[in-house]
């Protein structure tokens, strides 16, 4: 389950557009902050430093935001449920967040990355892409730059960033999650190609759990699999994001890094393996994706005007309902109403549920008066 924005509904490849990576490529550099909520509370609070800790509700309801490493090695992970979470670490410790403090923070760190560039494009308060091809600090290695970074970072904040660099969006990302935590590792044009053929599919940003079950159903377990199928094929099965994945398995990526984006829309959803039927299943089952959506409000500092419920059948129709209000949702308690009462006209559902997803548009920055008369972020 990810929160997207619709920046990513529908990926910016076509067939005869290809760039040559080899002609002078670009400097990208993906910087990610190593469990960054989390670290930001063991770095406050010494108490909790080497233990396992999962910032969230700690309540039956509750749901994992970030989790410590400490916590990871017992497969403590970001949107489990608590219960679960506890099941798999009984010692689990749970702290409320500080979205303000984590906020403040983001700050700082862009603060850093605006000394070498002005091409950065947030991704969340944690992770960003920044374009270093043409810097301010005049250094010829994104690498360096990226080694400045991670030091001012941890000068600055006391906290740990991993960094990513590559000639494009895709492999910066995946080199940044290679080395974690505390890690750099690089993707040159050379190696791209041959390094996504090694990766499983699931590894790819933009796969997620059930695209990676079905890939897997068709055969594609990595990425040389992956890149073996045709256009015409991935198109078949995937739809528009078979253009993207037929491209970022050959390590091509074209997206220029897009500094100050305006968001859309944000979203979650979450497509499930059994096929739903019954109101108090699909309820409960929106429960993380409600928790996951609004956890990524609170982070950013956003609100929404707009709820949209997407309802995916096992035929995989597509239908979509949605609600405008005057003013911003105010919390998550009225965006759960607001969606369930968007679902109820849908049931009983003449055929099963198998993906559901709710998303909210005309954005509202935190700063700005939510009333009709102000500029929303269209």
């Amino acid at each position: 389950m990810d929160v997207a924005d619709s920046r990513m509904s529908s990926p910016a490849f076509e067939p005869d557009a290809r760039g040559d990576v080899t002609a002078k490529p670009r400097k990208i550099i993906h910087v990610d902050m190593d469990a960054f909520y989390a670290s930001v509370e063991q770095r406050d609070n010494p108490d909790l430093r080497g233990k396992p800790v999962a910032v969230g509700g700690g309540s039956r309801r509750g749901v994992v935001a970030a989790a410590s490493y400490e916590a990871r090695r017992f497969g403590v992970r970001s949107a489990m449920p608590s219960v679960t979470a506890l099941r798999k670490c009984p010692d689990l410790i749970f702290v409320k967040p500080r979205f303000d403090t984590y906020r403040a923070i983001s700050l700082q760190i862009r603060a850093i990355f605006a000394q070498y560039t002005d091409l950065i494009e947030p991704l969340s308060l944690d992770e960003a892409y920044l374009d270093v091809t043409e810097n301010k600090a005049a250094l010829p290695l994104a690498t360096q730059i990226a080694e400045d970074i991670r030091a001012k970072i941890k000068a600055e904040t006391g906290l740990t960033a991993s960094a990513g660099v590559s000639y494009n969006k895709f492999l910066a990302k995946l080199a940044s999650d290679h080395r974690k935590p505390d890690g750099l590792f690089v993707i040159t044009p050379k190696m791209g190609p041959a390094f996504v053929e090694t990766l499983p599919v699931g590894r790819f940003h933009g796969v997620g759990p059930a695209t990676t079950t079905k890939m897997q159903g068709l055969g594609i377990e990595t990425g040389a699999d992956l890149k073996a199928q045709t256009l015409p094929f991935l198109q078949h099965y995937f739809g528009k994001a078979g253009v993207y994945y037929y491209w970022i398995a050959r390590g091509i990526d074209d997206r220029p890094v897009r500094a100050n984006r305006v968001r859309k829309s944000v979203g979650a959803e979450n497509t499930f393996f059994d096929d739903l039927t019954e109101f108090e299943a699909m309820q409960a089952a929106l429960q993380p994706i409600l928790d996951k959506l609004w956890r990524h409000c609170e982070a950013a500092g956003i609100r929404g005007r707009t709820v949209t419920l997407k309802v995916k059948f096992a035929d995989f129709q597509i239908v979509t309902r949605s609600r405008s209000i005057s003013d911003a949702v105010g919390g998550r308690g009225d965006l759960e109403e607001i969606s369930l009462d968007l679902l109820r006209p849908l049931l009983p559902p003449a055929k099963g549920i198998r993906l559901l997803g709710v998303s909210l548009s005309n954005l509202l920055s935190d700063d700005e008066d939510a009333s009709p008369g102000q500029m929303t972020l269209l």
